[in-house]
């Protein structure tokens, strides 16, 4: 049996008529970036998460990028984030000449650990914002990063990128604090025909420069206020994704039946000692969407072992994150070392994606736990 990681084909031939019949009506059109399309798709996606402005760009990668250079964060400035992410989170911070000051994570969830956060903000000068991760589709715990950039007159800035619909007690993920952000990177549960992102926030002056800015810094066409970038989003892609928005509700409450049924053929077959499964720690919190499985991740020993014997049987795998960004020789003259985020190390040491998505067939799960059950046996 193969049991792809993905298989974004079979999410694609229901729509293909309609997503099809949108790319041509963009074509019919000529109107290819931004346009009507994109400003349709702005305003659904902001209807969706409750964020009172959306602001579609190139990728989740530039509106996390323009997010910060609207808000005026360059050198001298400190950003406090988590090293256990994807690589864009701090990489963003340093283009704009700013620091990066890591937080170690939650064991658990993966996402900041709060107590060690409020150290960190005790500890540090000159930090502008706080950028907690919604790692793999869980929101952090937003009540207490809001409180404590309360306490500290520090902006929190969500990375949802992972996270579009997933839900926390005080909302819905990238419109909980000032700001956020989302990618419409392929693989994404909701995922363009290409890249693409979105910055969402609050405040109506704050959305205003990001239009300008991911448009070279114009308001008025050639009259340019800041000096910005090209980081629009194409028309077919808001196209796309408008089709593809809709279904992003049932997608999310597909994958958690996948994750339900990882969950019972783990203990089926009693890998509960060998195989630590995703916490879910807004299940009981009545929201709906408290984890949307962006990636089904685990906790295994002999990770390096137990993937090899997976590939050989047929069935994909991935690792998020092999290092943990400290360990990144690019971001060496941060001055951190080993040691310094041990959870964030030992994560990148044992977690294992298994493959979800709604489209998966009980016995292609069953078959991943068979094979995972022999390789511990």
């Amino acid at each position: 049996m193969q049991v792809p990681l993905l298989d974004l084909r079979l999410q694609y031939a229901p729509l293909k008529a309609q997503i099809l019949a949108e790319i041509e009506a963009v074509a019919d059109s000529q109107a290819l970036i931004l346009g009507p399309k994109t400003e349709q798709f702005e305003k659904a996606v902001a209807e969706y998460c409750g964020a009172a402005h959306a602001i579609g760009v190139s990728s989740g990668t530039d509106a996390q990028l323009v997010l910060l250079m609207a808000l005026g964060i360059g050198p001298g400035d400190r950003v406090i984030t988590t090293p256990y992410t994807f690589f864009a989170t701090a990489s963003c911070i340093t283009r704009l000449g700013a620091t990066p000051v890591f937080v170690d994570i939650d064991p658990a969830t993966y996402n900041i650990d709060v107590a060690l956060l409020a150290e960190a903000l005790n500890r540090e000068t000159n930090v502008r914002a706080i950028i907690p991760v919604h790692l793999y589709g869980q929101c952090a715990d937003m009540a207490a990063i809001l409180e404590l950039g309360k306490i500290h007159g520090i902006p929190v800035l969500e990375d949802a990128a992972q996270a579009l619909g997933a839900q926390h007690p005080l909302g819905s993920a990238g419109a909980i604090g000032e700001a956020g952000w989302f990618s419409f990177y392929p693989t994404k549960n909701l995922g363009a025909f290409g890249d693409a992102g979105m910055v969402v926030c609050r405040d109506a002056a704050l959305a205003a420069k990001i239009r300008a800015l991911r448009n070279h810094g114009m308001e008025v066409r050639y009259y340019h206020k800041w000096v910005g970038g090209n980081f629009r989003i194409d028309a077919i892609q808001s196209a796309v994704l408008g089709v593809k928005l809709p279904h992003l509700d049932s997608w999310s409450a597909g994958r958690r039946a996948r994750a339900a049924y990882y969950r019972a053929a783990f203990a089926r077959h009693g890998l509960g000692e060998k195989v630590t499964l995703p916490a879910e720690i807004y299940a009981t919190s009545g929201v709906t969407n408290h984890h949307i499985y962006n990636q089904f991740i685990v906790r295994v020993a002999q990770r390096e072992a137990l993937r090899a014997h997976l590939t050989a049987a047929g069935i994909g795998s991935e690792i998020y994150y092999p290092l943990s960004l400290h360990q990144q020789e690019c971001f060496r003259d941060l001055g951190y070392k080993e040691g310094d985020f041990p959870e964030s190390e030992r994560a990148a040491q044992e977690t294992l994606a298994l493959p979800i998505f709604p489209e998966l067939t009980d016995a292609q799960q069953e078959y991943v736990v068979e094979q995972i059950a022999a390789f511990y046996r």
